[in-house]
């Protein structure tokens, strides 16, 4: 039995099947309370088998060992929006909001660099945006797995957790698939490397600092290291560690869908801190993997206010916006 931490709610799909039971809307509802007045949850039961988790926690650890020139191989582009590839320590600096140009470069050449490094994986099938892929001579047998992973989370998105997400609000089972039809995911590998302890109490370097995703919501799937923590619901400010639990997957809400619900539901603050100093550790953090499936809508689809959440005492807060605008500003804004 998977044991639960009581910080964040807790949303078992194990009897949501297609949907349509009282079951499955309890499960919507449940899920739904949690995004709005949370916006993080714990999601059991989702029918991602832990095993293949396992496994691309596995493959993310051979592949950041490779050798610089290997996984130079597969770069990143210069361009936050063409989010494919291998990404560098330092090369992304965490922005939360901020777009001026002078600002940015301020962020990204500052006191509190996030040292990490990452691989990104979309749609294989995705005309707008190809992969970048390590030769598979270089790398055999990682673009099969990285892709079948890919899918596997994209299944549990349109089968059971953007229709519950449209139960709990009132609205048609499939709303939200008409929205999310192109499958513009990507699936992001994060490494954060071992560094000297006092490099992070010294604040010389960081992990992640406090940010809100983007995009739809995300999955994320956690190492044993720790080090994430929510900003605190009943104490905004103060954050609270949310520590990795085997067999749960975590849920979170992005700012284009707060945007969308007219702030109904809540994108929260979160971020990465290394753990704190340890006896017998020698002074070295360990080093810390971590799996994000981020879901964002069609990019050249437009979206207004959600039904049902905006009325007479609940005015509109938000123009109409394709998807493809918001997220290219947001990406190009981290590069």
């Amino acid at each position: 039995m998977v044991q639960l931490p009581s910080s964040l709610p807790t949303v078992d799909f194990a009897k949501f099947g297609d949907g349509s039971s009282q079951e499955a809307r309890e499960i919507g509802r449940q899920l739904f309370t949690a995004c709005r007045e949370v916006g993080f949850a714990y999601l059991i039961n989702t029918g991602i088998p832990q095993e293949q988790v396992d496994g691309m926690f596995s493959w993310s650890g051979k592949l950041f060992t490779l050798p610089m020139e290997t996984k130079m191989k597969a770069p990143h582009p210069p361009e936050g929006r063409k989010d494919r590839g291998y990404s560098g320590i330092g090369r992304e600096q965490v922005s939360q909001m901020v777009f001026d140009a002078e600002e940015l470069k301020a962020i990204r050449h500052g006191k509190f660099p996030d040292f990490k490094e990452f691989f990104e994986i979309g749609n294989e099938s995705s005309k707008r945006i190809q992969n970048i892929w390590i030769p598979e001579d270089d790398f055999p047998g990682f673009r099969a797995y990285a892709v079948n992973f890919f899918n596997t989370c994209r299944e549990f998105q349109v089968s059971k957790l953007l229709p519950a997400l449209a139960i709990g609000m009132d609205l048609p089972k499939d709303f939200f698939l008409h929205y999310h039809e192109d499958a513009e995911n990507k699936v992001r590998l994060l490494h954060y490397p071992e560094a000297p302890t006092s490099v992070f109490e010294s604040g010389e370097k960081g992990r992640i600092a406090a940010h809100t995703d983007f995009g739809t919501g995300t999955l994320l799937f956690q190492d044993d290291c720790g080090g994430l923590e929510v900003d605190s619901p009943s104490n905004p400010g103060e954050f609270m560690p949310v520590p990795p639990v085997p067999g749960t997957v975590l849920f979170n809400i992005g700012d284009f869908l707060m945007r969308w619900s007219n702030d109904t539901l809540k994108s929260t603050l979160h971020r990465v801190r290394a753990p704190p100093r340890k006896d017998g550790d020698n002074g070295v953090t360990k080093e810390r993997f971590s799996i994000a499936y981020f879901t964002v809508a069609d990019r050249d689809k437009t979206v207004e206010c959600l039904p049902g959440c905006f009325g007479p005492d609940k005015p509109k807060k938000y123009e109409p916006i394709k998807a493809g605008e918001y997220l290219n500003m947001r990406l190009n804004a981290l590069y």
